[in-house]
């Protein structure tokens, strides 16, 4: 383990820092300048619209009665700490895996603060074809959804390394 913050993965905080200061602000805007469903056209295959999430990704659990807020509270606390403590473990050298837990991090802790406050997460982000729209978003969505990418797009290229030198070893 890393003998200091600065030598550890916590050297990349900032990042998850940067990413709930980021979705946070974006919130405050779309709440005090859009009523709930109103939209702004930006590109013909892309809105802003205010719309309020109850649930998870893609509105999972939604209409669950409300016990959903506190499930996921608890996952966005757990896995927050959990990628906190790998992070102080790890080297900060190790650039894919500290961006990955610190965009997954500020992301977490971005919609549980909605969740906390609101009751619900403020989505905006709505990109669409003719009348297909997809699922509404934000940023925080966005940065957990890269982390996760990059966690697992490390965890190939961590098992195509191992592979290869297991090869190497047969050779």
């Amino acid at each position: 383990m890393p003998l200091t913050w600065k030598d550890s993965g916590l050297r990349w905080y900032w990042v998850a820092v940067l990413v709930f200061f980021a979705d946070q602000l974006s919130k405050q805007w779309v709440l005090a300048n859009f009523d709930l469903h109103e939209s702004l056209n930006l590109l013909p295959f892309f809105n802003f619209t205010y719309v309020r999430n109850y649930g998870a990704a893609f509105s999972f659990l939604s209409d669950a009665g409300g016990w959903q807020r506190w499930l996921f509270t608890i996952v966005a606390v757990g896995f927050s700490t959990l990628l906190t403590v790998w992070l102080r473990r790890q080297s900060a050298s190790l650039l894919k895996l500290n961006l990955a837990y610190t965009l997954v991090i500020g992301g977490a802790l971005g919609n549980l603060v909605d969740r906390l406050m609101h009751g619900f997460v403020v989505d905006f982000i709505d990109f669409f074809w003719a009348k297909s729209h997809y699922p509404a978003f934000n940023i925080a969505d966005s940065a957990i959804c890269i982390g996760a990418v990059l966690i697992i797009w490390d965890a190939f290229l961590s098992g195509k390394s191992e592979t290869d030198s297991a090869e190497g070893v047969k050779k």
